[in-house]
């Protein structure tokens, strides 16, 4: 290729088995997703039964415009129904915004400078939530500090390795695990802040989290892929044909990646609600904190990787190497099974009338399976299917299913005040298993695109021509 993005920097010494620059970026995303998960974890809580309550919403700066302008999209909504709808918002455009930040970081200001950025604006935002005046500027620094920071760490993990280097898809587990690490710490941290002094306290952890991820950063500068390369490689030159075709087959299956996260983001939003209303969580005189669930979302990943990661290697051994596309609909079935136990709630209800707590838990477990088939997979799939020079867009151009899912699941979630749990839910079931039929159906052709922008097509297929990054 002629570029050392195509490839570690020559100064590293791998870790096992892979580039120390790994460890950075990995530490990086755990530290953003400390910080970004706890409040995540909390926000839709804290607006229902704070910010939103009377006497509290006039203290916040440019509150009525905004609140006017939703409800001249949405319609009228409940105090409830605008918490979801702005919860909603607030994470689409969270990764909406990593279009701009990965153009930006591609071809003017590099992708380390982008990086730091964003930690800046994000650790700014986070500390904004301690005051409720602040509200608003304090998610509008967020979503753009994201935008940076996301658009632009996750295209730096690919460049650590050759295209044909078969290590990148493990790489990008590694790097999944981090979310899944950090989306566990930080609810039971922020979860109990919240509970046992006040939201604002749980708020400023989030910031610290922010910042410590920005000293890890800077602090592992010297064994991150080449900054020059990163700018000079996305000049103004054209794709080719197959080059274009890669782009058209990654754009058009964002649709799709959207019906999934249009059900994992009602995880994040209407799901704590449901929580609160419908689960019993008391033990004894003791109630279990709401987010202390979505911790336990975090840990299950990490429960269930070690045995996927045994049943991958079996299969492959077996001759079976599903690639990144059959793997996401692999996903999608799962989690829609899963939000099925979540359907069933009401069939399982103790002497109080709540849904045991078997449930939710049986949930996420099942759930986190599908996760981690599909997330690690799509990830993998729009940074090695791009054109080189493009990674850093195309991670954009996948972060609008999370923004188009986080945007419908928040208008979605104000059926929730007039639907039964049960069709809510299985609402959602619905989609996401859509989607895994839709992604299965275009499978063959997003393959030979894809496959095709690859400039050593040998070296990343076997000799049937099965693509085998992604396989584990």
């Amino acid at each position: 290729m002629g570029n050392q993005t195509d490839s570690a920097p020559a100064s590293q010494k791998d870790v096992f088995g892979h580039p120390r620059g790994l460890v950075v970026l990995a530490g990086t995303e755990l530290w953003d997703r400390i910080s970004f998960s706890g409040m995540q974890a909390i926000l839709v809580l804290y607006m229902v039964e704070q910010l939103f309550a009377p006497g509290h919403s006039i203290n916040i700066v440019g509150f009525p415009w905004v609140e006017a302008a939703i409800e001249g999209i949405f319609g009228e909504l409940s105090s409830q129904g605008l918490a979801t709808q702005i919860f909603g918002l607030y994470v689409g455009f969270s990764y909406l915004t990593p279009l701009l930040g990965g153009v930006i970081g591609d071809r003017w200001i590099g992708r380390r400078r982008a990086v730091i950025l964003g930690a800046l604006l994000m650790t700014a935002g986070h500390f904004c939530m301690a005051f409720e005046a602040s509200f608003l500027l304090a998610l509008a620094l967020i979503i753009f500090g994201a935008g940076f920071l996301r658009g632009n760490l996750t295209p730096q993990v690919a460049e650590l390795y050759a295209p044909e280097d078969s290590r990148r898809a493990t790489a990008f587990q590694i790097y999944a695990s981090m979310v899944a690490i950090g989306a566990f710490i930080s609810p039971l941290i922020t979860g109990w802040l919240s509970q046992e002094f006040d939201w604002h306290v749980a708020f400023t952890f989030a910031g610290v989290g922010m910042f410590i991820g920005l000293i890890w950063y800077l602090a592992g500068q010297r064994v991150l892929p080449d900054e020059n390369v990163a700018i000079t490689q996305t000049s103004s030159k054209s794709l080719n044909k197959q080059e274009r075709h890669a782009v058209i087959a990654l754009t058009a299956i964002v649709p799709f990646c959207t019906l999934f996260w249009i059900a994992q983001a009602q995880i994040w939003n209407t799901y704590n609600l449901w929580v609160r209303d419908r689960v019993d969580l008391k033990f004894g005189d003791w109630v279990l904190p709401v987010p202390w669930l979505q911790a336990f979302d975090g840990l299950s990943p990490l429960l269930a990787l070690p045995l996927l990661l045994m049943w991958w290697k079996k299969r492959e051994r077996a001759g079976i190497k599903p690639d990144e596309i059959v793997r996401m609909a692999i996903g999608c079935f799962i989690f829609g099974a899963a939000v099925i136990f979540l359907a069933a709630g009401d069939l399982v209800l103790n002497d109080q009338g709540k849904v045991l707590l078997i449930m939710p838990l049986a949930f996420h477990l099942v759930s986190n399976v599908g996760w981690l088939y599909f997330s690690p997979s799509a990830n993998s799939l729009f940074t090695g299917g791009a054109p080189t020079g493009t990674r850093g867009t195309m991670v954009g151009v996948y972060t609008l299913s999370y923004f188009l899912g986080s945007v419908i699941s928040g208008r979605i979630g104000s059926l929730y005040e007039t639907w039964s749990p049960a069709n809510f839910w299985l609402l959602h079931a619905a989609l996401v298993g859509s989607a895994g039929v839709a992604l299965l159906s275009v499978a063959s052709w997003v393959r030979r695109a894809t496959f095709n922008a690859k400039p050593d097509s040998k070296a990343a297929s076997g000799p049937d021509g099965t693509v085998l990054k992604g396989a584990a």
